[in-house]
């Protein structure tokens, strides 16, 4: 009987350490690494991850990412960017209390490039060309005729600190950086928090985006050129603080044309104290039109864009402003630019034009095509660990 109760008792402590031993294994386990191209289809479970370099997803690859998992990059290490080429797929499977977050090691803005997607959907650059090469050091060529182009799923994402300059050092990079996507691509619920350039930018294509918030970036927090015309966005918030420019800066590449972006929900607040992001470059209005840019905005509130005094001189902040006659004439006048059921408060002007020879600055929209009111609503958020920093709320 003895004997019999010893070996279990032995059994029993070597099924403990044998669960020990395991459970320490699971603890001590190294962060996996993603680095250079992927070539293969690829899914990250649930876990923290680092990045390190340029990674790409090649053409007919999909790498996915599942819920709640962190993606850490380390300015040390060199450029880091995460790039979907075109023809490859991101899929970001987030969730409002498990979003997938991409951040970098020191929490210094501009400290990477963040996301760049690359697709084959329909642009209209300078000069009218239809392909161009991107201006984010990866020199690639983005244009096309596909503008269903997928190049993925991306859903309660957050990209924390990027900005950086890649490569040439010629051009800052933004949170998320979109290259003719197309409309079978999904970008829902992102965050882009505290880089050191623009929040979101579009060159060219037909992707939408709804439900996002760029906040803290140092240049404009939403931005576009190359004849971006995305129909179906809706529910942008901005919050800029300290630096930052324009909330929504729009322009089309100096291309007049028939087509424009629709966005409905928005809101545009930058806080007392904000200063453009560099001197001599004065950028304080919350929506800048300029070089043909034209859009239909509606549901629109505005706080807090007023004068700003630099070097002696006072600047006009301005709800709306108007930076050349050929955008005057062409896109207000021609009623291409409709900004509808908009509240405004803390700012100096409705409307500024850029009074430059022979245009005398003034601009007069018709009459249906800017409307202001009280009760506009802007963006409609839900609060959630998705857009949560350190405690802080970044829906409100």
């Amino acid at each position: 009987m003895k004997t019999k109760f010893f070996a279990l008792a032995m059994s029993l402590s070597l099924l403990i350490a044998s669960c020990t031993n395991e459970e320490d294994k699971t603890t001590v386990t190294a962060t996996p690494e993603i680095t250079g191209t992927f070539t293969a289809n690829k899914t990250y479970t649930y876990g923290n991850y680092t990045m390190k370099g340029i990674v790409k997803i090649a053409k007919d690859v999909t790498v996915t990412f599942e819920a709640g998992s962190t993606i850490t990059v380390d300015k040390a290490t060199g450029d880091n960017a995460l790039v979907v080429l075109n023809g490859g797929k991101l899929i970001i499977n987030g969730t409002a209390d498990k979003p997938v977050v991409f951040t970098e090691k020191s929490g210094i803005a501009g400290s990477w490039g963040g996301i760049i997607m690359y697709g084959d959907a329909s642009i209209k650059a300078a000069a009218g060309v239809t392909e161009s090469t991107s201006e984010d050091g990866n020199a690639l060529k983005y244009g096309g005729t596909n503008d269903a182009h997928n190049g993925g799923s991306l859903k309660y994402v957050r990209v924390e600190y990027a900005g950086s300059k890649l490569a040439d050092g010629t051009k800052e990079l933004n949170g998320f950086s979109f290259y003719s996507v197309g409309s079978g691509t999904t970008l829902d619920h992102l965050v882009s928090y505290k880089g050191a350039d623009d929040g979101f930018e579009f060159y060219g294509g037909t992707v939408s985006l709804t439900n996002s918030i760029s906040y803290g970036n140092t240049d404009d927090a939403f931005d576009w050129q190359d004849g971006w015309k995305g129909q179906a966005s809706t529910n942008w918030y901005a919050y800029q603080a300290g630096k930052g420019n324009f909330g929504i800066e729009v322009e089309s590449s100096k291309n007049n044309n028939d087509f424009f972006p629709k966005v409905t929900n928005i809101t545009l607040r930058r806080a007392a104290g904000t200063t453009p992001e560099a001197i001599g470059d004065v950028q304080v209005d919350a929506i800048q039109f300029k070089n043909e840019g034209n859009g239909d905005f509606s549901n629109i509130i505005i706080e807090g864009y007023g004068d700003y005094t630099e070097a002696g001189k006072v600047y006009t902040g301005a709800a709306v402003k108007i930076q050349d006659a050929g955008t005057n004439t062409n896109q207000v006048i021609g009623s291409k630019i409709k900004i509808t059921n908009v509240k405004i408060s803390g700012t100096s002007k409705e409307v500024l034009g850029v009074a430059k020879t022979p245009w005398d600055g003034v601009v007069s929209f018709p009459a249906a095509n800017f409307t202001v009111t009280t009760t506009a609503t802007g963006a409609s958020l839900t609060a959630g660990a998705w857009a949560t920093v350190n405690g802080v709320d970044l829906t409100k």
